[in-house]
């Protein structure tokens, strides 16, 4: 069975929530945050401490985005992938990783430092210039869910999962209320899926259980 590593509502949200769409058994992992102080253990596991950490067998991955891409790919068929003899193939790849490093990136530093930091350390100009730079990225999001319900290939894939997490992680940071209205409307039509829903189950349940509290999800 695979091993999820997992704050709740971290990155490792976008795993949880393609295992549960994709109905792959896995044991869940609840680590409190930031883990790499809070639970040293885990650094034998992933010497960067960071979440989240994918075991199977004798496979290891760290990568969120990646990690999405590795189950579609190994654990399907199932429609979340795009195959390479897809139209959509490039346009897929391209959104699976454009949720990360564009949209995620940035709001990891916004986080950092309006609410991460010590009051004394907190930089308000840092913090003010990468949530203006995540929300000016948002605009080629906003031109593809004008026209689709997704992102790309006319269903619903890992890409939306990796685009989805970072509006899960804006919602956390405040910046939702600049959303347009139709990254809005996309954002409530990925919370209403099933696959969301399980995931947001499994990550409470398996926090209680384990006597992990929540938190806001967090730049790890």
């Amino acid at each position: 069975m695979l091993t999820l590593f997992h704050c709740a509502s971290a990155r490792s949200f976008r795993p949880l929530w393609t295992l549960e769409e994709v109905g792959i058994p896995y044991d869940l992992k609840m680590l409190p945050f930031p883990p790499r102080f809070l639970k040293r253990e885990y650094l034998e596991l992933n010497p960067l401490g960071t979440i989240p950490l994918l075991i199977d067998g004798e496979t290891r991955m760290t990568e969120s985005s990646a990690i999405c891409h590795y189950l579609v790919t190994k654990y399907g068929p199932t429609p979340l992938n795009v195959t390479v003899d897809e139209p959509a193939y490039g346009s897929y790849l391209n959104w699976l990783f454009f949720g990360e490093a564009t949209l995620t990136f940035p709001q990891t530093i916004y986080f950092r430092y309006a609410q991460l930091e010590p009051e004394e350390r907190r930089n308000p100009q840092a913090a003010t210039d990468y949530a203006r730079w995540f929300l000016a990225r948002l605009r080629s999001l906003e031109t593809a869910v004008s026209e689709s319900e997704t992102v790309c290939a006319g269903r619903f894939t890992a890409a939306d999962i990796s685009v989805g997490y970072a509006l899960m992680f804006a919602q956390s940071n405040g910046l939702s209320a600049q959303f347009t209205p139709a990254v809005a409307a996309y954002w409530e039509r990925l919370k209403q899926r099933e696959g969301f829903r399980k995931a947001i189950a499994a990550q409470d349940k398996a926090g209680a259980e384990q006597g992990v509290a929540p938190r806001v999800p967090a730049a790890t």
